[in-house]
């Protein structure tokens, strides 16, 4: 494999990402911002997927964990060293995120309008109004406790641009190394601990770091000879841990799932060997995650509004209409990557 991409993780995005699309797959069953007449172990194919039903939702703590390899082990060197800038990491940035966010905002804004027309309250998010719109133009909706609003999965990118930023600052004028690293960790962890915050960006802060120090381990052991058994330790507790979770108590299962995090990581670095020609869909796996994220909830919004048009009851508890919408938001995530978000990285960048 090419030394600057680790399909590993790429695939944990993947299916971190339709963890979040199953989890949030109970939309269907909303009227307004409550579920109307739900049956939750009616959903399709709950049997198999009801750890995922339950908890799905975690997937974006392994987002944040992710994020916090990936930049570690791609910026943090250069930004120390002064070799990145702030104007370039901010477009590589706002590259990245920004246009299918706009997007998506404003498309969510018009389709709750039209929702809002036969009912009392928008659909599943509340706060559609104009003191909500403005954070979410600045991508700053979530940084002081204002609640889901618009296109509410956004919220976990409006805490971790916020990061970007801490990592970006910390980096270049205190240095990325393992002691800045446990420093932040240590703080973060007293703040949790005496609860002077309910912020998510101290959780994001947390598993960001967590995640820069599964970078700084991986590039200590990649070439050494504890390499394979350090894979195996992360297999095994990979493979291990999700028993634990289910007999732990949510208190307990919080913590477990910090401690889980940088052994799923460090698991997702193995080198897959695949031929060449598989290489760009491996890749396209991890790609397409941020617009299968940001997408998912405006297609719901559309699909309640096209089945309400013509009086069709949304047949949530139908396998194959569950299997028809996984598989058309991935369809759609490839390509709103391939003919949008790439072109307006290229864009911007250019």
């Amino acid at each position: 494999m090419p030394n600057n991409k680790l399909y590993g993780l790429e695939i944990i995005r993947f299916f971190s990402a339709l963890a979040i699309l199953i989890f949030h797959f109970q939309h269907f069953s909303f009227v307004g911002q409550a579920p109307n007449n739900f049956a939750l172990m009616q959903l399709p194919f709950y049997d198999w997927l009801k750890p995922v039903y339950l908890n799905g939702g975690l997937g974006v703590q392994i987002f944040w964990g992710i994020s916090g390899f990936i930049f570690f082990w791609k910026y943090a060197k250069v930004i120390e060293q002064k070799a990145l800038n702030a104007k370039h990491f901010f477009v590589l940035r706002f590259s990245r995120l920004y246009p299918l966010h706009l997007l998506t905002l404003l498309l969510v804004a018009g389709l709750q309008i039209l929702y809002l027309q036969s009912h009392e309250s928008s659909f599943v998010y509340g706060n559609t109004d104009w003191r909500h719109f403005i954070p979410q133009l600045f991508l700053a909706s979530n940084w002081g406790g204002q609640g889901f609003s618009f296109n509410g999965p956004i919220w976990s990118i409006s805490v971790e641009v916020l990061i970007y930023l801490f990592f970006f600052l910390v980096a270049r004028y205190f240095g990325a190394s393992l002691f800045i690293s446990i420093a932040v960790l240590l703080i973060c962890t007293f703040i949790k601990h005496y609860n002077l915050t309910e912020s998510f960006i101290v959780d994001c802060l947390l598993y960001f770091y967590v995640g820069g120090m599964t970078a700084a381990l991986y590039s200590r052991l990649e070439r050494t000879t504890y390499r394979k058994i350090s894979l195996l330790i992360a297999f095994v507790v990979t493979t291990c841990a999700p028993f634990i979770f289910h007999l732990s108590n949510t208190s307990f299962s919080k913590i477990l799932l910090f401690c889980y995090v940088p052994f799923l990581i460090y698991a997702g670095t193995i080198n897959i060997s695949a031929p060449k020609k598989y290489h760009g869909m491996i890749a396209a796996f991890g790609n397409m995650t941020y617009s299968s994220y940001l997408l998912h909830f405006p297609l719901q919004l559309l699909m309640v509004l096209i089945f309400e048009f013509f009086g069709i009851a949304i047949p949530i508890y139908d396998s194959l209409f569950f299997g028809a919408f996984l598989l058309g938001i991935l369809l759609l995530s490839y390509v709103t990557y391939r003919f949008f978000e790439r072109p307006m990285q290229d864009i911007i960048r250019s």
